[in-house]
């Protein structure tokens, strides 16, 4: 045998081995999770076909286990059915005057540091108390002159980030120059260079085929300074809305009721998780990156992101985000666009981490205070 020979047989054999071996981790990988899904547990089972089953890139991993008629009834189990009901505005009470010196009006209204009531109810729920040796992402932060307020929060498979502005009227929509198929959105850091905002959090949902959609075409509507920029005008939809006056809007309805109801920004996501003052329990979900705003009783806006699918933090259910949100003094609630949209960035820092393994996606819309 030549030499060139024994050169093309000893490679040929290398390559034999390789594919072997891939062959019997991928083989090794699917019967451990065959057995996972299909273990005692009915309970981690159903967690892990609804957290794959949230994802963009990774939905065909429940379908390797699952019939879409069961991946259908294990999603679709939880209470995220009808419009949220009538919103019940006088549980609401606005700032007076939000034009003001909003540090006095902030000083007065709000606990700030460890003596927050707030982070004491989450924390203590789990034990959990926050690191004294902390990266830039795993920070507290409490600026007063901002009326900001921004609380970590803590549970036993997440951590993430609490935003409290004291002035509801700071928050707003964000949306890019225009929408499309062609189109794409922008990154949180790019809205908020756009706007000059000083943070905010991601927003709304979109189109994303795989993993691959570029935020140029919304899903449900975006209203912008008062006026339709998406969406079917008699369809409903879930929204996060505010009016001129701060007033956040968590119930599903069409785009004519929204503007009727003097609605100036709205994107959509849902499902609702309090609403006049009532969790809505047994929502489930998986366990993901989330996002979610909410608003309190004195008019404060509450804005949520938990970081997942890392070690540190798997993620939270919409159970978890809605027992947050209520701990928070929440009237009214609602989940935003998760996974790896979720994102919270404050005066040119994130203060969560993204899970896009890419950096960071472009979206439709943000939620950010100016």
């Amino acid at each position: 045998m030549t030499k060139t020979k024994k050169a093309a047989v000893l490679i040929l054999k290398c390559i034999t081995f390789v594919l072997l071996t891939l062959l019997i981790i991928v083989l090794a990988l699917y019967f451990a999770m065959w057995m996972f899904v299909n273990g005692p547990s009915r309970t981690i089972s159903n967690l892990f076909i609804e957290t794959v089953s949230e994802t963009s890139a990774a939905k065909f991993l429940a379908r390797m286990y699952r019939s879409q008629e069961e991946i259908d009834e294990i999603v679709g189990r939880g209470d995220s059915d009808g419009d949220g009901g009538y919103l019940d505005n006088s549980l609401i009470n606005l700032p007076d005057d939000t034009t003001g010196d909003e540090g006095d009006e902030y000083k007065s209204s709000d606990k700030t540091g460890e003596d927050s009531s707030e982070e004491s109810v989450i924390d203590n729920k789990t034990g959990n108390t926050p690191s004294d040796d902390t990266t830039n992402a795993d920070k507290s932060v409490t600026d007063v002159d901002e009326g900001i307020e921004i609380v970590d929060v803590r549970g036993e498979t997440y951590n993430g980030k609490m935003m409290i502005i004291s002035d509801p009227k700071r928050v707003f929509v964000a949306v890019p120059d225009s929408y499309g198929e062609n189109k794409r959105g922008l990154t949180l850091d790019g809205y908020i260079e756009k706007y000059g905002a000083v943070g905010g959090i991601n927003g709304g949902g979109f189109y994303d085929p795989n993993g691959t959609g570029r935020g140029g075409v919304p899903e449900g509507i975006v209203i912008y300074e008062g006026k339709l920029l998406w969406g079917d005008y008699g369809t409903e939809y879930w929204i996060a809305g505010l009016d001129e006056n701060g007033l956040l809007y968590v119930n599903k309805m069409t785009p004519e009721t929204a503007l009727s109801l003097g609605i100036k920004y709205a994107a959509s996501y849902g499902p609702a998780l309090v609403i006049n003052g009532v969790p809505r329990t047994r929502l489930y979900g998986g366990l993901n990156p989330r996002t979610a705003i909410g608003q309190r009783a004195d008019g404060a806006i509450l804005m949520l992101v938990i970081d997942g699918r890392s070690v540190s933090s798997l993620g939270a259910t919409y159970d978890d985000l809605t027992e947050i949100m209520v701990a928070f003094g929440a009237v009214n609630a609602t989940n935003l666009d998760g996974g790896s949209s979720s994102l919270m960035s404050y005066k040119g820092e994130h203060l969560t981490r993204s899970a896009y393994i890419f950096g960071y996606r472009y979206m439709p819309t943000a939620f950010l205070v100016r």
